[in-house]
Parts: C-alpha cells; structure tokens; sequence
C-alpha cells in the first residue's frame, strides 16, 4: 500500500522547486505528511518504517513506476507493483481522504488563530 501517497509527495516535491520559498515550505510540508500514510503502514506490520519508505521512494522513482507500493502480504515487506496483487483504490475516494485531511487542518489553523489572537 501507499503508493499513491508516495506518488504524490515525490511530484509535489517536484512542483515545490517552482514556487518561491514560504509557498515551496507549505508544499514540502504536505508531501511529507503524505507519507506518514505507508509509514504507519509498515510501522504497523512491524517493519522499518524509515527504510521501507525510504526504498519505496527510490525503486518508484528509478522505474518511473508510480504504481509500487508496500508489499505488507509477504514477511519482510519490500516494493511490488499494487496492480500485480490487487490492490486498488478508487480516485474518488483518495480524493476526498485529500480534501477532508486538508479541511481538518485549515479548521485547526483557524482555532490557532482565533485562540492565540
């Protein structure tokens, strides 16, 4: 799992290089938090949550394969293409995990605000 998390955060990080530097801040940011998503996820499978991701990242990018991901099935873990062993998620409800995780910041942001103004 998580590579469609991981997909995201290497081409946001991407993006970020072409905004100046308080907006690339926010954009690397949201890209690293993408990626608590399959570090959970082998974290809870009792794997190196920081090698796991780390080496998802760079088989991804040196096989420009966005579809690697997590193999959690078998003991050991390691990076497999989701699409070989079924694993699918639909667009629409990534998009909405999206939008809801970004709403839930912006109302916190607010209560910040409001609280410390």
């Amino acid at each position: 799992g998580g590579s469609a998390e991981v997909a995201c955060s290497l081409h946001l990080r991407q993006v970020a290089d072409t905004f100046n530097e308080i907006d690339q801040y926010a954009i690397r940011a949201f890209a690293q938090a993408l990626e608590d998503i399959p570090m959970a996820l082998a974290e809870n499978c009792g794997l190196s949550p920081m090698d796991e991701v780390a080496n998802l990242k760079a088989k991804q990018v040196a096989e420009k394969n966005h579809f690697l991901g997590l193999d959690l099935m078998n003991i050991g873990g390691g990076a497999t293409d989701m699409r070989t062993i079924g694993v699918f998620e639909t667009l629409i409800g990534k998009k909405q995990q999206f939008q809801l995780a970004s709403q839930v910041v912006k109302m916190i942001l607010k209560i910040d605000d409001v609280i410390t103004g």
